[in-house]
């Protein structure tokens, strides 16, 4: 009986371990006719690590890109790859796009600039105040020197490098000037990154107008590209294996305007009189640069405030 019972035994263990063999054998089979199929999705996310695909035409600001060139071939592919493996920040760019493009994209139509040059904020600032190593400031990276050139008013309680509408309408005047002076959109765009200056001596250096027959520095050699690559992701995420739900995006915010006209003393008082607080006065109105606001004679400015109820305001 003994034997029996150990026999027993040894055959339901022998029966398991066949049958896990099995399961292990069929579900390496399903993969590797997967992979033949290409039932797996080519994606960043999916089971491998991929080059991300070229689209075989390309276009940025109305203008093919020349992909035949192997050089210009290349140099989209590094920048494709490094946004679709830099995951952190362009999962950033694509939920905050839904809240910035709506506020920028109005403003270059109203111009006849490019819609694609919404592109150009999103490489310069990923879409956030920021402020450079040399001081350019804004989603449009706009020199405290340059800034007054284009309307931008920068003093000491305010910096319209921080006012997004304003900001935008600045680069819509500078790409103009760059466009009218060089007739090309993709040229008036590495102006953007080196200066119109800048641009017209490599012009009579190199006796070429057409970007992507430019030898520029690094940056800048750069710079149009990252803009094409983060088009390309940002329009079709989920071929680049980004699965960003709407929901998941950034709303933009609902406000209004108020007018003043006289100085605020203390802009901290003012945020409480109209039910919010400072913190979202100045999150809203990033051109707000102290706790206070001059107001010169005759002079207007525009205040944004949340819609009631849009935003919630926590107790002191």
């Amino acid at each position: 009986m003994k034997t029996t019972h150990i026999s027993r035994v040894h055959l339901i263990a022998l029966y398991i371990l066949l049958a896990v063999a099995i399961l292990f054998l069929f579900s390496f089979y399903i993969h590797v006719e997967e992979a033949k199929t290409g039932i797996i999705q080519s994606t960043p996310q999916s089971l491998q690590i991929v080059v991300p695909p070229i689209p075989e035409r390309v276009e940025i600001f109305g203008e093919e890109v020349p992909l035949l060139d192997i050089d210009v071939r290349e140099r989209l592919e590094r920048e494709i790859i490094v946004n679709t493996y830099w995951h952190s920040n362009t999962i950033l760019m694509l939920k905050r796009a839904k809240r910035w493009f709506p506020v920028i994209e109005p403003i270059l139509a109203k111009n006849n600039i490019p819609d694609d040059f919404k592109y150009i904020s999103v490489i310069e600032s990923n879409l956030d105040n920021l402020v450079s190593p040399a001081g350019a400031s804004g989603f449009w990276q706009f020199m405290k020197g340059t800034a007054p050139r284009y309307n931008l008013e920068v003093k000491e309680s305010v910096d319209e490098r921080y006012h997004l509408e304003k900001a935008t309408q600045a680069a819509c005047d500078y790409l103009k000037e760059a466009y009218d002076k060089f007739g090309s959109w993709a040229t008036a765009a590495a102006s953007y990154n080196m200066g119109i200056d800048g641009v017209a001596r490599q012009i009579e250096r190199q006796k070429t107008k057409n970007y992507f027959n430019f030898t520029l520095n690094e940056e800048t050699s750069r710079y149009l590209f990252r803009a094409i690559a983060l088009k390309l992701i940002l329009t079709n995420p989920t071929r680049y294996g980004f699965n960003i739900e709407d929901y998941e995006r950034y709303d933009p915010y609902k406000t209004y305007e108020v007018e003043v006209t006289s100085d605020i003393n203390d802009l901290a008082i003012w945020a409480k009189d109209k039910e919010i607080n400072y913190k979202w006065l100045k999150k809203l109105n990033p051109w707000l640069r102290d706790n206070q606001l001059k107001v010169p004679a005759g002079k207007t400015y525009k205040i944004k405030l949340p819609v009631p109820g849009s935003i919630y305001i926590i107790p002191d």
